[in-house]
C-alpha cells in the first residue's frame, strides 16, 4: 500500500511523526512524508499578519493536494490536522484516495480540525477528550487510538557509575514548563529532584526549583538515560483549567518502555489503559504524591516489580506497530 503521511518533523528531536513513519515502513508499506509546517515565512511574521498566515497555510494545502494528485497514494494519513483545510480533504477524496485523520494534541486551537473532521473517511483520536469535543460538534465517526512507544528507541540502558551520577536521581520530571507543573513540583522540591525540558527558564525568581533544572533540550537517547536511572519518574499532564485533557502523554509509554518506574497524575485515559499499582502508580493530589514518593523510594523491590510489569504491558500492547495494525484493521486495509 502507498501511504502519504502528513505531519510535523521537529528539526531538533524525534516526535510521534517519526515513530509512526517507522511503523508504517516496518509493516511493509511504501511511505512518502509531507511536512505540514514547511512554512516559507517565519512564525514571528505570520503571527503579526493574519493575511500572511493564511497565504502560507493555503500554499501548504495546495502543495499537499498537488503531491496527492501526482503520487496517487492509497491512503493519506493526516497527523494533528490543525493546518489542513476541509476543502483540501474533500479534494484529496475526490482523487479516489482514502483520507484518515489522527488527532495528536489536546483540543487547543481545534476549530479547523472540527470543520475538516466530517470530511475524512475515518477519524482517530489520540485522547478521548478529542472524541468528546468532536461528538459535541456532531462528529461521531471517531475511534480512540492512543499514543505508544517504539521499543527500538525507547529502551532501558545500562549506565556507568559516572552516567548514573549525571542522569540519575531519586525523582525526575521530563517535560515542558507549565505553571501548574511548577506548582506541583515545588511541593516536592525537598526530595532529590531533577527537572529536564524546555521552558523552565520562565520559573519565578524565588522558585525552589531554580537549582533543580538540569537541561532544556534533550535527545531521545538522553531521555532513555534518565528513565533508566531515576528511581521515580513523575508525569504531570497538561492542564490549563479550560481545555479538556484526558489523553495519556507519549512519555507515559516511553518511560515504561525504558523500564522506568512511573508515578503519574490521575489522568482519565491513563486509568483506562493501565492498572494502578500493577503497571504504574497514580497519585490524586500533592499530599498523595509526597506520600507515594516516600513509600516507593523505601520499597525498591515493589518499585522494580511495577516497573517490570509496566514494561511488559507496554511492549505487548502499546507500540506504534500495534497501533498501526489497529488503525489499518479499522479502515479495512492489510
Amino acid at each position: 500500500m502507498k501511504v502519504l503521511l502528513c505531519g510535523y518533523h521537529n528539526p531538533y528531536f524525534l516526535t510521534i511523526t517519526e515513530y509512526i513513519e517507522r511503523a508504517i515502513q516496518k509493516l511493509g508499506h511504501s511511505l512518502t512524508s509531507f511536512d505540514d509546517r514547511a512554512f516559507v515565512l517565519p512564525g514571528r511574521i505570520r503571527q503579526k499578519l493574519n493575511l500572511l498566515q493564511a497565504w502560507d497555510q493555503n500554499r501548504i494545502n495546495r502543495k499537499l493536494l498537488s503531491l496527492c494528485s501526482s503520487l496517487r497514494p492509497d491512503l493519506c494519513l493526516i497527523l494533528g490536522g490543525h493546518r489542513i483545510h476541509p476543502e483540501t480533504v474533500k479534494d484529496i477524496k475526490n482523487c479516489g484516495i482514502q483520507t484518515v485523520l489522527w488527532t495528536i494534541d489536546v483540543p487547543l486551537d481545534f476549530q479547523l480540525v472540527q470543520e475538516a473532521a466530517p470530511h475524512y473517511d475515518t477519524v482517530f483520536c489520540g485522547g478521548t477528550e478529542a472524541q468528546e469535543v468532536l461528538a459535541q460538534a456532531g462528529i461521531s465517526h471517531t475511534h480512540w487510538l492512543p499514543f505508544a512507544s517504539d521499543p527500538e528507541i525507547h529502551k532501558a540502558e545500562e549506565l556507568t557509575p559516572e552516567q548514573k551520577k549525571l542522569w540519575g536521581s531519586d525523582l525526575a520530571f521530563v517535560g515542558s514548563f507549565y505553571p501548574h507543573r511548577a506548582l506541583v513540583l515545588e511541593k516536592v522540591s525537598d526530595f532529590n529532584l531533577k527537572i529536564w525540558g524546555p521552558g523552565w527558564n520562565r520559573l519565578s525568581p524565588g522558585s525552589p526549583l531554580k537549582g533543580r533544572v538540569k537541561d532544556m533540550k534533550l535527545e531521545p537517547e538522553e531521555w532513555r538515560k534518565i528513565y533508566s536511572s531515576v528511581k521515580v519518574n513523575i508525569v504531570i499532564h497538561f492542564q490549563d483549567g479550560q481545555t479538556l485533557s484526558f489523553q495519556a502523554a507519549p512519555k507515559v509509554y516511553e518511560t515504561m518502555a525504558c523500564q522506568g518506574f512511573l508515578l503519574v497524575d490521575n489522568q482519565k485515559d491513563v486509568m483506562s489503559l493501565f492498572e494502578d499499582g500493577k503497571h504504574l502508580v497514580v497519585y490524586k493530589d500533592v499530599q498523595d504524591l509526597r506520600e507515594k514518593i516516600t513509600y516507593y523510594l523505601q520499597h525498591q523491590e515493589e518499585r522494580e516489580r511495577i516497573a517490570r510489569q509496566g514494561h511488559e504491558e507496554v511492549i505487548e500492547k502499546h507500540t506504534y506497530l500495534y497501533r498501526l495494525r489497529q488503525m489499518f484493521s479499522v479502515i479495512g486495509v492489510e
